[in-house]
């Protein structure tokens, strides 16, 4: 599990190279925005665009330690904004769209399959393996360059276990499940902590008279609704193409 990263450790995360990676387009785009998102301090997770009232041009990115916020995407787009305008990888008007990963996010690189083993992801293959090009099931562990998957999918005659290799994946997502929902408030929290003590706060003191009041109160099994849509929402920046 890979949580807040310094020194070394977040410059390998930085630059590792992403195993999915978009055609056309989208590749022009990328071209641009990737050196500049790496020289704030960023990754490039995606690329997408989309011809919907308009075209919308998504840039999804991440810090090394797969944080997020608003701050970060009004600081990206903010810089990539006159680069993009310079470069003119896309001769319309475009709507940029800087936004985090959220959740139920996109797997691209080998440290994001490390990052969430034991979660359960869909896999679409670009090459077939086993006969088909479709899995679902529990990250497992990395072996080599391949994922060992879980499968929760599997008919009666098929393995229930498979070995995907990364480089033949054409597409990879989170499945939203509660223990997803819950590993990434219990990452944010820390990824919070981290930050206080980086620039030296407090961390602010536990509130006893609560806790007594709750003491008598069985602990919740899952996350609440109200933490549940809390945990679903992603930080956007916008910014109008020329």
């Amino acid at each position: 599990m890979i949580d807040h990263v310094t020194g070394d450790s977040a410059a390998d995360l930085l630059n590792e190279p992403r195993l999915i990676i978009e055609p056309g387009l989208a590749a022009r785009v990328s071209a641009v925005a990737d050196p500049v998102l790496r020289g704030l301090g960023y990754r490039l997770v995606r690329i997408k665009i989309s011809g919907e009232a308009g075209t919308t041009v998504q840039i999804m990115a991440e810090r090394p330690d797969g944080t997020m916020n608003i701050d970060d995407c009004e600081a990206i787009s903010r810089a990539l904004s006159p680069v993009l305008d310079v470069a003119d990888p896309i001769d319309r008007a475009y709507r940029l769209e800087i936004s985090s990963p959220g959740i139920d996010r996109p797997l691209v690189r080998r440290s994001d399959f490390e990052r969430h083993i034991g979660h359960l992801v869909k896999i679409e293959m670009a090459v077939a393996r086993e006969g088909r090009k479709r899995f679902r099931g529990t990250i497992g562990g990395i072996e080599g360059d391949e994922v060992r998957l879980h499968r929760d999918d599997a008919r009666a005659e098929e393995p229930a276990e498979v070995l995907l290799p990364m480089e033949d994946i054409g597409d990879a997502r989170l499945v939203l499940t509660d223990a997803l929902i819950a590993e990434s408030l219990r990452r944010g929290k820390a990824a919070e902590r981290a930050l206080r003590e980086d620039l030296g706060l407090a961390t602010p003191a536990p509130d006893y008279a609560a806790n007594k009041k709750r003491s008598n109160k069985p602990a919740p099994s899952k996350p609440t609704k109200q933490e549940r849509l809390a945990a679903q929402r992603t930080h956007t920046g916008h910014h109008e193409g020329d």
